[in-house]
């Protein structure tokens, strides 16, 4: 890892629980936050870079979705897996008091509270797949067996066939 590269949180959490991974730095777009800009600035396959969404089921209250970045969370598969009837995804005003993090920064390692984590299961094809490292302008590159380690996650189908 570069030295100038300022160590996130999640990427601490990884340190202590051993996990390897690599931290890609890109540059932001302030007016294109999305998936597809990271994949372009990484030159990977959107397939492999995964963005991270914070939902809230009438159950299970909050939990969270990591699927591909060019996808849609498919909301009724999203509330089964979690045990819910219905889920929706926050208010993005809610995300940084709830998570620690902002839009385009959102990694599912180290949220202020662990949130059951579900993972969409296209991500176990590759050797690696990119989360956001916890700011804008730098993603994790992490093996999905790592990811799911470190998040606790349950793979699963999660966006519409």
């Amino acid at each position: 890892m570069s030295s100038n590269l300022k160590k996130t949180n999640a990427a601490r959490l990884l340190d202590s629980l051993k996990i390897p991974y690599q931290l890609i730095p890109y540059e932001v777009d302030e007016t294109e936050l999305g998936a597809q800009h990271v994949a372009d600035q990484l030159h990977e396959d959107i397939q492999q870079v995964f963005k991270t969404l914070v939902l809230h089921g009438d159950r299970s209250g909050h939990f969270v979705c990591v699927i591909p970045g060019a996808e849609e969370v498919d909301l009724k598969k999203a509330a089964k897996v979690s045990g819910n009837k219905k889920c929706d995804l926050i208010p993005l005003k809610e995300l940084l008091p709830l998570t620690g993090y902002i839009r385009g920064g959102c990694s599912p390692i180290g949220m202020k509270k662990a949130f059951p984590t579900y993972l969409h299961e296209t991500a176990i094809q590759f050797e690696h797949i990119y989360v956001s490292a916890g700011v804008r302008g730098l993603q994790f590159q992490i093996t999905p067996q790592h990811l799911i380690q470190a998040s606790h996650a349950t793979v699963c189908s999660l966006t519409a066939e």
